[in-house]
């Protein structure tokens, strides 16, 4: 096994890692101690992207952890920060398959959100980029204004890619299901900014001031966070507490740089650093 060194700065996986659902990972608060005692940086890195980090503070708290809004970081934020740095916010417009965690995001980078059928036409301007993030209120509405725009020229991005969900009630459907369906209506492929592309990763990275020797990501899913790892030349490490399974690792062509069974597990090797 490689040696468990050298790590300065973790940028960690929150679904299937810290919780399922509402349901705290036995372990949680010893977890974030160990964190704190041995000063090591740490970036709260998800690609769910329904919540603000205001909502995760709090559900933290709940938990018994206290952490600040500078910890979080979502793929809403990672995508809204992309898109500013590509895009003048106070000229493009975008409408929004999404929740609170999306919608704060856009907002406070400049954005303006367009409305369900706000299309091109005479009198009014449709969107010019299409967003896609996990919905819990998703309709055919939404759907039919998404393909609309898209199929009208508007960038299609979606803020992960992640086909599942580990929830308290088992794997349900993820953001990668509606941009499955999008894609299917309009044959236009979506721009991801999530794990596993490296973008999240990388800006996890430049807040931290970290760097790649120093930083590892911790994660319990091969495809996003074991991925976007590699994808960004930083180690990786897997906990067996969400969606991928022992049986996934035998049949996967990469491999994390540790598994471990849980954070109470990751908890003890952190304790043994220098």
């Amino acid at each position: 096994m490689t040696p468990f060194t050298d790590i300065k700065a973790l940028i960690i996986d929150m679904d299937g890692v810290l919780w399922h659902g509402n349901q705290a990972i036995d372990g949680l608060t010893d977890f974030f101690q160990t964190l704190r005692d041995k000063n090591l940086r740490f970036i709260l890195a998800t690609n769910n992207a329904s919540s603000t980090p205001q909502q995760y503070v709090e559900k933290l708290a709940g938990m018994g952890v206290t952490v600040e809004l500078e910890d979080i970081m979502t793929s809403a934020m990672a995508t809204a920060m992309y898109l500013a740095e590509h895009m003048d916010p106070k000229h493009t417009r975008i409408f929004l398959i999404g929740e609170d965690g999306a919608k704060q995001a856009l907002l406070d980078k400049g954005f303006t959100l367009t409305g369900i059928y706000e299309l091109d036409s005479e009198t009014t301007k449709g969107a010019d980029v299409v967003v896609s993030g996990q919905d819990h209120g998703i309709n055919w509405d939404k759907l039919a204004t998404a393909t609309l725009n898209i199929r009208a020229g508007a960038k299609f991005i979606g803020t992960n890619g992640d086909t599942t969900l580990p929830t308290e009630r088992g794997l349900t459907h993820g953001n990668g299901a509606i941009l499955a369906a999008l894609e299917a209506a309009t044959g236009v492929s979506p721009l991801i900014i999530g794990k596993p592309e490296p973008i999240m990763y990388r800006q996890a990275m430049a807040k931290l001031g970290s760097g790649l020797n120093e930083t590892i990501a911790i994660g319990d899913k091969l495809e996003t966070d074991i991925l976007g790892a590699i994808r960004t030349g930083i180690r990786s490490l897997m906990v067996m507490t969400g969606v991928s399974t022992a049986e996934d690792l035998k049949a996967s062509d990469y491999q994390p740089t540790w598994v471990m069974n849980d954070i109470r597990a990751v908890t003890e090797a952190l304790k043994k650093l220098n």
